[in-house]
């Protein structure tokens, strides 16, 4: 071989080494999905929206949404086809309170060290840093739900306690809709409005060390994750009372707060109007008729300011009526 072939061939080799490093540099994934494939996956949504992709439905009817019963959610979300939304069977901190807000997802799998030390080298390359339970927690913004399936790990599996969870609080001002179990549970009772739906509690913490044990591995931030039987996507509107939490996709946020607001203001005048003997119950509980929906529109506008309705919201609902 002559000189000149020995130098291109060693030219070659150097490229092709080049590129099988790039390579496999290019396929270090993060677990963070791209703001761009958050988008692509929700498409229904015309609002505004945060950096990261998620929707960001507005704060007010976040505030409407405090108000709304599981019962009016579910009803909406199955008219709409939404059959698989809702969730049940969950032990709660502050389970007298409501839990409203915007849900950043993760989803952590069985340890497995190979894939971990994986990810942790993309984390690394993404400016993340702390253990892997810290990540989502670094990213929540205020009215976030932090929303982790944790495959219902109990013993050695809690990967939020009592300092994991003041940092979701102060991070977030709200609480956690948690697949998994909890420790600290005393500690966390203690933060203020720390309104959290949770499987279990067991005293030990998970363990995360890629050459030693391991218990889990994060696998996803701010993708599609799995809440029993339902798809929560990032975004969407997490309503937690009463032992229950439904999820709700954001371009029915506002639909949902608004068909509630109708039927709290209909039973408020139907049940009015029976104590007063007007109507009787045969009447109220059917189809109403004209005469009974003018009574309501002048009661509405008798009451506005009574109303456990935002004004505005009274006023498009009676610019709406016909008569």
């Amino acid at each position: 071989m002559t000189k000149k072939n020995i130098i291109f061939s060693s030219v070659v080799t150097l490229l092709f080494c080049l590129f099988i490093q790039a390579s496999v540099i290019a396929q270090d994934v993060d677990v963070q999905m791209s703001e761009q494939e958050v988008i692509a996956l929700t498409p229904e949504w015309e609002g505004e929206r945060y950096p990261d992709g998620r929707p960001k439905v507005p704060e007010g009817i976040l505030e409407r949404m405090e108000e709304v019963t599981l019962e009016e959610a579910w009803a909406v979300l199955r008219n709409e086809n939404f059959e698989h939304q809702y969730t049940e069977n969950w032990e709660t901190i502050n389970p007298d309170s409501v839990l409203v807000g915007r849900a950043l997802t993760a989803t952590f799998m069985p340890g497995r060290p190979d894939v971990q030390r994986v990810l942790e080298r993309a984390g690394e390359k993404a400016g993340r840093t702390g253990s892997q339970n810290a990540w989502p927690v670094a990213m929540l913004k205020q009215g976030d739900v932090y929303v982790a399936d944790q495959f219902g790990a109990h013993e050695d599996g809690p990967t939020i306690g009592d300092n994991v969870g003041n940092a979701i609080y102060t991070n977030s001002g709200n609480g956690i809709v948690y697949n998994g179990a909890l420790r600290d549970v005393a500690g966390l009772k203690e933060i203020e409005d720390f309104t959290s739906f949770f499987r279990s509690y067991h005293p030990s913490h998970h363990l995360n060390n890629p050459e030693g044990e391991l218990n889990t591995t994060l696998v996803s931030i701010n993708a599609p994750t799995r809440i029993g039987k339902v798809m929560v996507m990032p975004g969407d509107i997490v309503l937690g009372r009463d032992g229950g939490v439904i999820f709700i996709p954001p371009h029915l946020a506002e639909r949902v707060v608004t068909t509630s607001e109708i039927v709290r203001l209909r039973d408020m005048f139907g049940q009015q109007r029976i104590r007063e003997g007007v109507y009787g119950a045969d009447q109220i509980d059917a189809r109403w008729t004209e005469e009974i929906e003018k009574d309501f529109s002048q009661w509405l506008e008798d009451h506005m300011d009574e109303l456990p309705v935002p004004k505005e919201q009274i006023q498009e609902l009676l610019d709406e009526r016909t008569w």
